[in-house]
């Protein structure tokens, strides 16, 4: 006899009725895989959700912009920081995109922060005294050792910087020359601690990867930055691209290295403190996409890494604050974003014998129950992307749709690697500062293995291995669900096995095929590379798919 009631308890009911014993019945083993099952599907599933609360909370407050800056009768004195390690092929393009900054004589001073160790030492030193033969006040500072690494260096040029405010780049950036002019009016306000401008990328459309990583990023400066800047919340400077006001850094402590995200680290530790950001996303800056499947995933390790180590660090002090509850809540959604990834690799692991006892349990309690927490964990990917898609080329938008599978993939294929850096977090294990690799891949680079050639290469390592393997056993979850005629479950089957072997097929490819075709050239490369400063700013969007 049928039981009315909630579907929890209708689920209950069938699991315990003893009335088809023989047939099925759930025992111990059926507990152990179903529990940490639905257990990890509501914690992914409420992060979900909390992507559904930006995208609607970037509509319901897109009237709360910055808007323009204010008029400036006074210029205030700016340091520009360029920190570098190991950037031989991008630094003439980034002191010659410096150079280039229209800001009043006698009022910019520019620091190359440098720790590299190999040819990069003699090509940055060489750069900086051509510059200042001709007038520019940069100066060229080295150290020989990386303490602190990025942080450190960071910390180290404050003691002679001489400017009111820093504006901090990235080796792989290319700021407009207007970038000082647009955004220094804003430090009228004396609270103001952070203007951050928008991310985009002179070589997105160089190949699929590129392109799914800059769908990613754009999320990122989109939604999340506008949607916590637009409601009044917390949210980080993003380590390039921004100006800070120097009595904030050293009011909130100063650069501190005992995080991989100094910036997210620095920026919550201000806030705390009373200091208002600004996000400005009509400034681009054109940057370096990395190109490389291994270098990619390394930075996305160490962001997950930095973002969990932070949350150790900063959130305790958040959540004992007075701040409102709204921006306490979205401080713990924001740092502990990443423990999603374990809760991944985990869930890939139970989630074929997951299937096998589903299916003894009847379609019922996979409409109520598995399809609800698999719509609000995965479907707001689709949301979250293609509203930030649409804001940012309304006119070519649609054409995101393609790279979707790729996205979704691509996300599932780093949670191996991204997982391990969020437990090493949690357990409290150190690592070096790991920057990317950048091989001046700009407008006009795709020749077939022009990165490949050049030195600065991620090694492998043994993951691919296991996300292949990752790949495999999911291909044979796929046979099961055919076999048993679950078709419905085949498309969501289908994008692990994409995006285990895509990342782990592509990280090997790349470290031993391409290594037989091209030889890594050790000669730095010191030629400038004439790249627009806004060649991303316009609305060309890809037409087709690139090649991998």
């Amino acid at each position: 006899m049928a039981q009315t009631g909630n579907p929890l308890t209708t689920y209950w009911h069938h699991l315990v009725d003893p009335t088809f014993r023989g047939l099925y019945q759930a025992n111990a083993f059926d507990f152990s895989i179903m529990l940490p099952y639905f257990i990890v599907m509501m914690i992914l599933a409420m992060y979900g959700l909390h992507r559904y609360q930006l995208v609607y909370n970037f509509f319901k407050h897109r009237k709360n912009a910055a808007g323009p800056p204010p008029e400036i009768t006074e210029w205030p004195k700016v340091t520009v920081q360029l920190p570098i390690y190991n950037e031989r092929y991008v630094i003439e393009r980034l002191v010659e995109a410096i150079s280039k900054f229209d800001y009043p004589e006698g009022l910019l001073e520019i620091q190359v922060l440098d720790d590299s160790t190999d040819e990069t030492v003699k090509v940055a030193s060489s750069c900086v005294d051509r510059y200042r033969e001709t007038g520019l006040n940069i100066y060229y500072i080295h150290r020989d050792n990386r303490e602190g690494f990025k942080a450190g260096a960071l910390q180290e040029g404050l003691k002679t910087a001489t400017g009111e405010f820093v504006a901090i780049f990235d080796a792989d950036f290319i700021p407009p020359a207007d970038f000082l002019r647009r955004t220094v009016p804003y430090f009228v306000n004396p609270k103001l601690a952070v203007v951050q401008t928008r991310w985009s990328y002179i070589n997105r459309n160089y190949s699929t990867l590129t392109e799914v990583e800059a769908i990613m990023l754009d999320g990122h400066f989109a939604i999340e930055h506008s949607s916590r800047f637009r409601s009044g919340l917390f949210f980080n400077f993003n380590g390039t691209a921004g100006i800070w006001r120097r009595e904030a850094i050293e009011d909130s402590g100063g650069w501190q290295h005992d995080t991989l995200t100094e910036d997210t680290d620095l920026s919550y530790r201000a806030q705390l403190r009373g200091w208002q950001f600004i996000y400005v996303p009509e400034i681009d800056c054109p940057s370096e996409l990395p190109v490389e499947m291994n270098a990619f995933k390394s930075q996305q390790a160490r962001w997950a890494k930095g973002l969990m180590q932070t949350a150790k660090k900063v959130l305790p002090r958040v959540l004992r604050s007075d701040e409102p509850f709204s921006v306490k809540a979205e401080a713990f959604f924001h740092l502990t974003a990443n423990i999603s990834y374990p809760l991944m690799v985990f869930l890939s692991i139970i989630l074929l014998p997951a299937m096998i006892v589903r299916f003894y349990q009847g379609w019922f309690q996979v409409l109520v129950i598995d399809l609800p927490l698999f719509l609000a964990s995965t479907c707001s990917i689709s949301s979250f992307y293609l509203s930030a898609e649409r804001t940012f080329y309304p006119k070519t938008w649609k054409r995101t749709f393609l790279y979707l599978p790729f996205v979704m993939a691509v996300g599932i294929g780093l949670s191996v690697r991204n997982a391990v850096g969020v437990l090493e977090a949690i357990v409290g294990k150190k690592s070096e500062f790991v920057r990317t690799p950048k091989h001046g891949v700009g407008a006009g680079s795709k020749q077939s293995g022009a990165w490949v050639k050049k030195a600065y290469h991620k090694r492998a390592g043994w993951m691919p291995f296991f996300e292949v393997l990752l790949g495999i056993y999911f291909a044979f979850a796929c046979v099961y669900a055919i076999q048993n005629e679950n078709y419905a479950t085949i498309p969501f089957l289908l994008l692990f096995v994409w995006g285990y072997l895509y990342t782990g097929l592509m990280s090997l490819g790349q470290t031993y095929i391409d290594r037989l075709r091209f030889r890594s050239d050790p000669a730095p490369v010191a030629i400038p590379v004439d790249v627009p400063v806004s060649a991303s700013a316009t609305e060309a969007s890809p037409t087709g798919l690139p090649g991998f």
